[in-house]
């Protein structure tokens, strides 16, 4: 095989190991490039069990599912037995001659053409520890260096070897990360966190670690962070995960509220108190009772409430409005705010000594500028969500538009991405994501500043180019498939991937 083959298989193969992070996918990739390179009739890779010491077929090429199932080896039995126990690579110039040739698989046997098959097989080694074999039949020629075919076999083994290295990292990685995740979750043991508190960024665990510490204690929470963070979702993991999460948790936007009724919103009236006050009503303090209430936009309430609102967090005590009876309220408050309260104390527009009240356990939620690593886990997150509810099957988003998620800088936090993502959802008519399914905030970069003003014949060139990536990564590299996905010719295709840099060749 000449060199520069050599190193084309080579780099092939090591695309294909890291194409995928299941091992099976991955060796059936390999197999199939072997076939074709090496002239393969079969090919088989085998795993040993430590812990059994029997060898299974883990991949096999031209073999069927049931005889994959079926054949296995004790270590030392057969050629395949031998080569995992000894770490030694065997190679059999004619299989019909050779007795140590079990052909367990029988398929060989099968064979009425009666034509001579040659068999390699050179383990695969993690360190100096065999883990399995790979081997290769093919069919006899004299001219053919088994020797040679040897050698560029084990180099492959190797690489294997290096690829099951990896995927062991990476699965210790995700089962520490998953054993974190497990922790959060039995602490907080919330559906809310689960469902809709998507995040694992450091910032974002720091919050996690403030909730599942505040969550079974009676301590009045204060949620700080920009619009659109998610504080409410705060609040609810808070009370979900209490021993109040039987009881009720009433909800208050302040802000929603008229300055002249929020004072019986949230204490209640007796009937004929004021003008349209035609019965009694109970207030939200009062329905929250062995429960939550959550004040969100706290710092929307005027001064004129805020003594009775201190007053039902100091003594857990209030009356309705126009009322003369006394009443208990057994309610653990947790408030929200995006406002700067420290600034609205020394202003006087805000009580010094509720604000150290409500202030007993701040938690921030941090804007989404702040917490980078999880833009496109939670742009996932909507995007699962809104193809479901939409009947769509929308798969991924494309490399440009991920590019322009991470560099926008969020100014309306989770609240917008959700809005963009479901905006880019109702337009895309295909199972991705395009940069031009996005918002025009994101696109020209007019409010972001991120990106720069394009004329029109660059945009068309920045498309082109775009789609033409798109189809190469869907078809593999093969041109002739993503011509015919793009609806031109393959001279066209060929034409324009040159004019714009892009090698097919990386894409296999």
């Amino acid at each position: 095989m000449k060199r520069i083959e050599e190193l084309t298989l080579f780099y092939e193969i090591s695309q294909a190991l890291s194409e995928y992070l299941d091992l099976k996918k991955s060796l059936y990739k390999v197999l199939d490039i072997l076939s074709s390179s090496m002239q393969m009739v079969r090919g088989t890779v085998s795993i040993l069990d430590p812990v059994t010491n029997e060898i299974n077929i883990e991949v096999a090429h031209s073999l069927s599912a049931s005889t994959i199932e079926r054949v296995k080896y004790k270590l030392g039995e057969g050629i395949t037995g031998r080569v995992i126990q000894t770490g030694k690579a065997i190679t059999i110039p004619k299989i019909s001659e050779e007795p140590l040739f079990l052909d367990r698989t029988a398929v060989r046997r099968k064979r009425t053409d009666f034509e001579e098959l040659s068999f390699i097989c050179v383990p695969i080694k993690k360190g100096s520890q065999v883990i399995g074999a790979l081997s290769v039949d093919r069919l006899y020629d004299e001219s053919y260096s088994l020797k040679e075919g040897q050698k560029w076999l084990s180099v492959v083994a190797t690489m294997i070897a290096h690829h099951v290295v990896n995927l062991e990292i990476i699965r210790r990685e995700k089962e520490q990360l998953y054993a974190e995740n497990q922790r959060l979750r039995d602490e907080l043991e919330n559906k809310y966190r689960i469902t809709n508190i998507v995040g694992n960024s450091n910032k974002m665990r720091e919050v996690f670690q403030m909730i599942s510490q505040v969550c079974k204690s009676n301590a009045t929470v204060l949620v700080r962070g920009e619009s659109g963070t998610g504080k409410e979702l705060v609040a609810n993991s808070v009370h979900y995960n209490s021993h109040r999460a039987k009881g009720p948790f009433i909800k208050v936007n302040c802000a929603a509220i008229p300055a002249n009724l929020i004072e019986s919103e949230l204490f209640g009236h007796e009937k004929g108190a004021f003008t349209g006050a035609i019965k009694q009503k109970l207030g939200k303090f009062e329905l929250a009772n062995k429960g939550t209430i959550f004040l969100d936009e706290i710092g929307s309430i005027g001064l004129d409430v805020q003594g009775n609102l201190l007053r039902v967090l100091q003594e857990k005590e209030f009356e309705r409005v126009g009322g003369q009876k006394t009443l208990k309220a057994d309610v653990r408050v947790i408030a929200a705010t995006n406002k700067n309260l420290e600034q609205a104390v020394e202003e006087g527009t805000f009580r010094g000594d509720l604000y150290y009240r409500l202030n007993v356990f701040p938690i921030y939620m941090p804007p989404l500028r702040e917490r980078k690593d999880d833009i496109l886990l939670l742009a996932d997150y909507f995007l699962e969500n809104y193809s479901k509810e939409n009947n769509k099957e929308i798969k991924r988003f494309s490399t440009p538009a991920i590019d322009m998620l991470m560099a926008y800088h969020w100014p309306g936090n989770v609240r917008e991405l959700e809005n963009c993502i479901e905006r880019a959802v109702l337009l895309c008519d295909g199972g991705v994501i395009h940069s031009y399914h996005l918002p025009p905030t994101l696109q020209t970069g007019q409010e972001s500043g991120t990106l720069p003003e394009l004329s029109l014949d660059d945009a068309v060139a920045n498309l082109e180019r775009e789609m033409i990536i798109d189809s190469l990564k869907n078809t593999r590299g093969n041109i002739t498939l993503a011509a015919q996905i793009l609806k031109t010719t393959v001279r066209i295709f060929a034409y324009k991937a040159k004019r714009y840099n892009v090698d097919y060749r990386q894409y296999r």
